[in-house]
């Protein structure tokens, strides 16, 4: 078996992924459970928790669209990093090809976070 060299000396995410037992189910919470939660445990309506819930998401996307940070104490940090230009590579052709520097969302999770989650 051959080694396959990486163009990038980064991490290869898909040679080091973990294997993912296709019979474990996920629990996932959409937009509409989120809300019902919220309408819940605050003891208002699920309208008056929609307009809260896209009122923070709605700040959040526009604080981080100014180039400010956002940051709730023991939750966490949401941010805008910048990426610089790299070199890459045409899967199709396999040519070198410049991938443009971009800015993209990042969120690091806080202190107390991040032990609930642990627990």
């Amino acid at each position: 078996m051959q080694k396959r060299k990486t163009q990038n000396k980064r991490c290869n995410f898909r040679a080091h992924a973990p294997i993912i037992n296709k019979f474990v189910e996920v629990k996932r919470m959409n937009k509409t459970e989120l809300i019902a939660a919220v309408a819940e445990k605050a003891s208002i309506s699920k309208k008056d928790a929609d307009s809260a819930v896209n009122a923070v998401l709605d700040t959040i996307v526009e604080a981080l669209a100014a180039d400010e940070k956002v940051q709730l104490v023991g939750f966490g940090t949401f941010e805008v990093r910048s990426r610089s230009a790299r070199q890459g590579r045409d899967p199709r052709s396999n040519s070198p090809i410049t991938i443009p520097a971009s800015k993209v969302p990042a969120f690091k999770a806080g202190k107390a976070f991040k032990d609930s989650v642990a627990k």
